[in-house]
C-alpha cells in the first residue's frame, strides 16, 4: 500500500470544504465556517511545507504545527456538531479523521531526535 500523507491531509481539507458547503449560513455558522477552513486546510499546507524544510528543527516545527491544526479541528467539528445537530453523523466521521492525523502527527513529532 502506498501511503501518500500529503495527498490524504489534502484529501481532509477538500472533504471539510464540501462538508461546509452543506452548512446553512447563518450568524453562529459564519465564523464556525471560517475557522475550521483555516485549520483544517493548513494541516495539509503545513505537511508541504515540512516536506521542504530547511533543517530538522524546521521540519519539526511544521510537524508540530501540523498537529496542533488537526487538533484545532476537533474542536470546531465539536462545536458545528453544537450548532448543527442534524451534520453529527459526517462531523463524527471527520472527527476521527482529524483525531488520527493528530496522532500520526504527534508520532512523527515525537520520533524527530
Amino acid at each position: 500500500m502506498n501511503y501518500n500523507l500529503e495527498e490524504r491531509t489534502a484529501k481532509f481539507g477538500e472533504e471539510i470544504i464540501k462538508f461546509i458547503k452543506t452548512l446553512p449560513e447563518n450568524v453562529i455558522n459564519r465564523p464556525l465556517i471560517s475557522q475550521i477552513v483555516r485549520s483544517a486546510t493548513s494541516i495539509g499546507a503545513n505537511y508541504m511545507e515540512a516536506n521542504q524544510a530547511s533543517s530538522k528543527k524546521d521540519f519539526k516545527n511544521k510537524i508540530r504545527i501540523c498537529q496542533k491544526e488537526a487538533n484545532e479541528t476537533k474542536h470546531w467539528l465539536r462545536m458545528i456538531v453544537t450548532a448543527n445537530f442534524d451534520k453529527q453523523d459526517i462531523c463524527r466521521k471527520l472527527w476521527k479523521e482529524s483525531h488520527e492525523l493528530t496522532l500520526i502527527f504527534a508520532k512523527i513529532s515525537k520520533s524527530c531526535k
